[in-house]
């Protein structure tokens, strides 16, 4: 397990630049590990680079050689909604990408809806019974305030190391219910990609980077098996 005093740290000029280095990396990941015989499996993030992103991988994908058959997608949080509800970042990643290459249902691991689970702690518990041991990718955006997936400073949940996903409830940022993967699934990342862009998010990355305690900053706490990068722009890079 590597820390974040090994990781390393890409500089992009900006969001579209950063986006489409991303989509470009991403997609010689996947197409390394086909050819290698591997079924890629890929934990994907929400917000809005994590969208760019996406449509940056659909507007590269025929180069790339990617079977989308046999490519599985993950989530790392969702939010505790009605399944066609605008929020779900299963919804998001479906219009950005998935449905335009042709990922199979099966293929798209989502965490439930309301009308799927009863509760969200129904919901996390049906999702970590499904977690895989490894993730080839794991990507996480990062909050203002340093959080990711729906693991926010300050809450019970970063504590929680006996379960593979667990319910949020009074999410400081709306939809207050949520379902989020733990720390001890999100280590699971072989490859643990940070996804940051704009000066707001630039105090949490410093943060992250210099050490903080995860309680405070919960970027802190996530780091690949292999390896951890983080990906941001010059913005966010300025108090680095």
């Amino acid at each position: 397990m590597t820390t974040q005093s090994d990781a390393r740290v890409e500089v992009h000029e900006d969001a579209a630049e950063l986006s489409a280095a991303i989509a470009g990396e991403l997609l010689s990941r996947i197409a390394d590990l086909q050819a290698a015989g591997d079924v890629p499996q890929i934990c994907l993030t929400g917000g809005t680079i994590a969208e760019a992103i996406h449509r940056d991988v659909a507007r590269l994908a025929d180069d790339s050689g990617v079977d989308w058959g046999a490519v599985d997608f993950w989530f790392g949080d969702e939010r505790y909604v009605d399944p066609d509800s605008p929020d779900r970042n299963v919804g998001q990643a479906k219009a950005a990408f998935l449905d335009e290459l042709g990922v199979p249902a099966h293929r798209i691991h989502e965490m439930a809806s309301t009308s799927a689970a009863g509760s969200v702690d129904e919901g996390a518990e049906a999702y970590a019974a499904e977690v895989p041991e490894r993730f080839d990718v794991m990507m996480l955006g990062v909050g203002p305030d340093g959080h990711i997936a729906s693991l926010f400073p300050g809450f019970a949940q970063l504590d929680v190391e006996d379960t593979l996903a667990v319910g949020v409830t009074g999410s400081p940022k709306p939809p207050p219910h949520r379902i989020s993967l733990t720390y001890p699934a999100l280590r699971r990342g072989a490859s643990v990609w940070f996804l940051v862009s704009g000066e707001g998010k630039a105090g949490a990355v410093a943060s992250a980077l210099g050490g903080a305690d995860l309680h405070e900053t919960p970027a802190a706490g996530v780091t690949g098996r292999d390896e951890t990068i983080w990906f941001l722009d010059r913005a966010a890079a300025s108090q680095l």
